[in-house]
């Protein structure tokens, strides 16, 4: 599987978040500072019930709600916009199961030299952006029951193409509010919002403790 966005961070404090966007239970969303957020971990995600914005926690790494066990998850941490409309776990969600997932960064590795260097990537000018995801529930036989979700891909822009062909996708602030808005649900509507992100980006190579996800801390962000 091509992976892409397998880390980001989100250090910015919850009371901003709901600044952003207008929550109105932002206080109830319990995290600390995250620097090297990893797979299978639990994020933070906005989704907007009809009404109003919502934030809440999803596990990342989707499972479909037909999957018989979770063994999928950690497969299935993104999705490519190209496809969505066309694969079983991923269809159905995109006309009723949207979410954003909210970072001030992410990484990748660029190989130099024979190593995998590590890359922070930043938004210019843009503390917090939206990832465009997909979310689901799943429930064993026994009555448990897990949130998941997806980040969504696509090819990568002109600043991104030296450290990756692909990227997650960005969204701007007026594909946002489309893409959460639940009364939209034609697929020829929504994966148009899903494009390469047209804005300025920056990027700092950081060190390879960043590689583990044990290493969470203000260090692994320290430009080398």
């Amino acid at each position: 599987m091509d992976i892409i966005c397998g880390r980001f961070t989100f250090i910015t404090d919850i009371e901003t978040l709901g600044l952003r966007y207008d929550l109105g239970n932002a206080e109830k969303i319990e995290t600390a500072p995250r620097y090297n957020v990893a797979p299978t971990q639990s994020i933070v995600t906005i989704v907007h019930d009809g009404k109003h914005h919502k934030a809440g926690k999803l596990r990342w790494g989707l499972i479909p709600s037909f999957a018989k066990d979770t063994k999928m998850s950690a497969k299935m941490i993104n999705a490519r916009a190209e496809t969505l409309d066309e694969k079983p776990s991923f269809k159905k969600l995109l006309s009723r199961r949207r979410c954003v997932i909210v970072a001030d960064s992410f990484y990748e590795w660029k190989k130099i030299e024979g190593k995998k260097q590590p890359y922070r990537i930043q938004v210019k000018d843009q503390p917090i952006f939206a990832m465009a995801g997909l979310w689901d529930r799943w429930q064993s036989e026994n009555g448990e029951e897990i949130n998941s979700c997806t980040i969504i891909t696509t090819e990568a822009n002109d600043f991104m193409q030296d450290l990756h062909h692909r990227m997650p996708v960005i969204l701007s602030k007026e594909a946002e509010s489309i893409w959460l808005d639940r009364s939209v649900t034609e697929a020829e509507k929504l994966k148009p919002l899903l494009q390469p992100f047209a804005g300025e980006m920056t990027a700092y190579e950081v060190p390879v403790t960043v590689n583990s996800p044990q290493n969470d801390d203000p260090s692994v962000i320290e430009a080398v």
